[in-house]
């Protein structure tokens, strides 16, 4: 992408009837770096995530707790899900929930729009209701139960059983998107990644779609339909639509045109109706199909996907309140191939601060700046003629921004992770290699000297700029104990595209203490 174009990107917005779990703060995570990444390419850049509150399942909740549906969705998100999005640091620019009036207002004229053009007819429906996914079941979603559900079939994400549902509802006619979505995939092969993901799409779009149910008249905790309100919407065909009532759709057609199509990060379980059902509303309705959706993997503990359902879920504050916000944000945008799921345990965690945050980045920004501080009383020193040695550094920079930019396009946040630390591996090498210690006591090697530590304290410049995405709060620490703040102006304000230019730290900038970023902990969270 250009810079000065358009990128808005989104996470689903989260079901509130539990606590957030590492399985949702990974998927903010990874919006975040993404939107943080385009910011500072100079992208027009707009993040949404939010919740989704209405559904049987929430209802249910609600009286059992003795509240209302919307005392009991309105609890869950100011004391858990927007302070989810403190403890991470997500930089979101919207935060939609499903019961704000923008949205409410908006779908029931999305609805109205495809009730008018044909694309809705009453029926009636009987089959497999899996209250937990909000979702009807097909017999291949089935499992056999275990335990107290031995013998019966359960839903294979949430292991309990199903319930059979007979209703007169509305139907939306996605059969007649079959083929249009099968052209469209193949004239758009990145539209669903990553590749995995897309031949899942593919083949079960191939299959031939049957027409989906979209209206619920058993309770009324939902959006009522505006030409029968003894109805009220299926809770995914609702949810699906914030991704533009929030950009303004049915209220603000400018702000709409200038933000979508989006770019949607979701979750492997959920890429169906975010790849299959979302883009054929749209169709119907005439609006863009999205710029891409892309289903990452599971969080596994324990062999098992991250679920509160199943008891697996392990809060993101029980992993900051030890390591810190950037830690957990390095940890996982590193750790995991996104794209792929992946296992987390404490040990991985630990092992990787310890050998790759305290023992590498860390070490090298306050041993670097506490040398410029010995050795030139704090003032960053001008270089002298560089040498082969230098020069790769000034390469491996230059190098690295642009393998990180180029794998940030592919959604490849792991890729860009391990381009930027090849920096970091090669400054910890150099000044093992050039022993700065050794050479301040010669004075003919001065020049040397001064060379060595320019050299370092600049790739340090480019680190803190290219790292600002992954950890906000460290590289602020770097970036104010460089001492730049004043000359080259705030980090996030840095151009991302341009951290490898080189020479960027003006003569006489003085640097400031930088305490430890990455503190030893002496024993991780059990």
């Amino acid at each position: 992408m250009s810079a000065g174009k358009s990128f808005y990107v989104t996470t689903p917005i989260f079901y509130v009837n539990d606590v957030p779990h590492i399985g949702h703060a990974y998927t903010e995570v990874a919006a975040d770096v993404l939107a943080r990444w385009h910011r500072q390419a100079g992208d027009r850049t707009w993040m949404l995530t939010g919740t989704d509150e209405h559904g049987e399942k929430i209802l249910r909740t609600a009286t059992a707790n003795g509240a209302t549906p919307q005392e009991w969705v309105d609890r869950l998100v100011e004391s858990a899900w927007k302070p989810l999005l403190d403890t991470i640091d997500i930089s979101n620019d919207d935060f939609i929930r499903t019961t704000d009036a923008r949205h409410e207002d908006n779908v029931k004229k999305f609805l109205q729009h495809l009730y008018d053009a044909g694309f809705i007819y009453t029926g009636e429906y009987e089959g497999s209701y899996c209250v937990g996914c909000e979702e009807y079941k097909q017999d291949s979603d089935l499992v056999e139960g275990t335990g107290e559900f031995a013998g019966e079939k359960v839903c294979a994400i949430h292991s309990k059983p199903v319930e059979n549902l007979h209703e007169k509802n509305y139907f939306f006619r996605m059969s007649d998107f079959t083929q249009p979505l099968l052209d469209m995939y193949e004239a758009n092969p990145n539209f669903v990644q990553p590749e995995s993901a897309r031949n899942e799409v593919v083949q079960f779009v191939k299959q031939g779609l049957n027409d989906l149910s979209i209206s619920r008249s058993s309770f009324d905790w939902g959006i009522k339909l505006p030409w029968d309100e003894s109805h009220v919407v299926y809770v995914w065909f609702d949810a699906l639509l914030n991704y533009i009532t929030a950009a303004g759709y049915g209220y603000d057609e400018e702000k709409l045109a200038s933000l979508w199509p989006a770019t949607h990060i979701v979750g492997k379980d959920i890429l169906r109706f975010h790849a299959v059902i979302w883009p054929a509303m749209l169709m119907a309705a005439g609006v863009e199909v999205p710029h891409q959706v892309y289903g990452h993997g599971w969080l596994l503990v324990g062999g098992e996907k991250m679920s509160k359902s199943k008891l697996t879920g392990i809060a993101p504050n029980d992993i900051t309140d030890t390591f810190g916000s950037d830690a957990f944000r390095y940890y996982f945008m590193s750790a995991i191939s996104f794209g792929q799921d992946g296992s987390f345990s404490w040990e991985d965690l630990s092992a990787r601060y310890q050998a790759e945050l305290a023992n590498g980045f860390g070490n090298l920004a306050s041993r670097t700046l506490a040398m410029v501080t010995r050795y030139f009383d704090g003032v960053v020193p001008a270089a002298g003629e560089l040498t082969p040695s230098d020069k790769a550094i000034v390469d491996v920079v230059a190098a690295s921004v642009a393998e990180a930019d180029a794998a940030i396009e592919r959604l490849a946040i792991h890729e860009a992770v391990a381009a930027i630390w090849s920096i970091v591996d090669a400054l910890n090498g150099y000044i093992t290699e050039q022993e700065p210690w050794a050479l301040a006591k010669d004075p003919a090697q001065a020049e040397r000297l001064a060379t060595v530590l320019n050299t370092a304290t600049e790739g340090l410049r480019a680190l803190a700029v290219l790292l600002s995405p992954f950890m906000p709060q460290t590289t602020q620490k770097l970036w104010n104990a460089l001492g730049v703040e004043g000359s080259l102006g705030a980090l996030t304000a840095q151009p991302i595209r341009e951290a490898g230019s080189w020479n960027q730290i003006p003569g006489g900038t003085t640097v400031g203490t930088l305490e430890a970023l990455f503190p030893r902990i002496e024993s991780a969270a059990e």
